[in-house]
């Protein structure tokens, strides 16, 4: 299966190029000061995250397509700074556009979900026990729907950024190309992401572990107070965490893509 052959390549061109991990950790830096802002000033801590969001769907475009530039150059060897700079470069206007392409489809199903979450449940007060039963079930059906769709959006069109960088495609063509590979690839699409889930749910764990003891806890809560060492040893951790796994996706999800793109039925 194409996603089990295409861990050892993955991991082969991360040791080569240990670059890849300091540009991911570099970038999970600017999280930082959101995290550290949580617990006691809540506000301002609001307006730095909503400040980082505008700012992340203005670079994340550069970024993505300049690592997956690098990851492809790191299969086959070692890889630069330069590459970054000019993969993202030259595709960022077309990534930056199937961003937000993607962002308003999620967004849009977000919406919907909201109000017919809002509606339903205020419905459900105007009818009987029994009924409100039923109600329940069939709202909690069309959660699910809606959930659904969401992952299918997602599962179906998470290579557009490779076709656009590796395959110079437009913004409808990356879609396309995805959505055809995904369907010829079933199998081996799943146990791809299967394995993401896996390495997400470890790193992530790990990562998770960290950003709680970087957030100063209620003081109402009987936690000890975390030393400085600690703090430091936490911020490591996480960043860490954060390179590693973001490294490891971006060669992977290339070396899984060019194991996948000359395949015609699912393998």
């Amino acid at each position: 299966m194409a996603a089990l052959k295409s861990l050892r390549p993955a991991v082969g061109a991360l040791v080569r190029n240990p670059i890849l991990a300091a540009l991911v950790g570099l970038f999970s830096l600017v999280q930082l000061p959101q995290l550290a802002l949580q617990a006691t000033q809540p506000l301002l801590a609001a307006l730095v995250s909503l400040v980082l969001t505008g700012v992340m769907i203005l670079v994340m475009p550069f970024f993505q397509g300049g690592l997956i530039g690098m990851a492809d150059e790191a299969l086959d060897g070692t890889t630069s700074l330069e590459t970054l700079v000019t993969e993202g470069r030259a595709h960022y206007v077309t990534l930056l556009v199937a961003y937000l392409v993607v962002l308003a489809v999620n967004f849009t199903l977000g919406i919907v979900a909201f109000f017919a979450a809002i509606f339903g449940g205020a419905g459900l007060f105007a009818l009987d026990a029994e009924s409100s039963l039923v109600g329940f079930g069939a709202l909690a059906v069309v959660g699910l729907l809606f959930v659904l769709a969401y992952f299918l959006v997602a599962f179906f069109v998470q290579f557009y950024a490779h076709a656009i960088v590796l395959n110079d495609a437009g913004i409808v063509a990356g879609f396309k190309q995805s959505v055809r590979l995904v369907r010829r690839n079933l199998l081996s699409v799943v146990g791809y992401t299967v394995i993401l889930l896996v390495g997400s749910v470890l790193f992530g764990g790990v990562g998770g572990v960290a950003s709680v003891l970087l957030s100063p806890q209620p003081t109402a809560l009987p936690i000890p107070e975390v030393s400085i060492p600690v703090l430091v040893g936490a911020v490591i951790v996480y960043v860490v965490a954060i390179a590693v796994f973001g490294a490891f996706y971006a060669t992977y999800s290339v070396a899984f893509y060019r194991a996948i793109e000359g395949t015609t039925a699912t393998a």
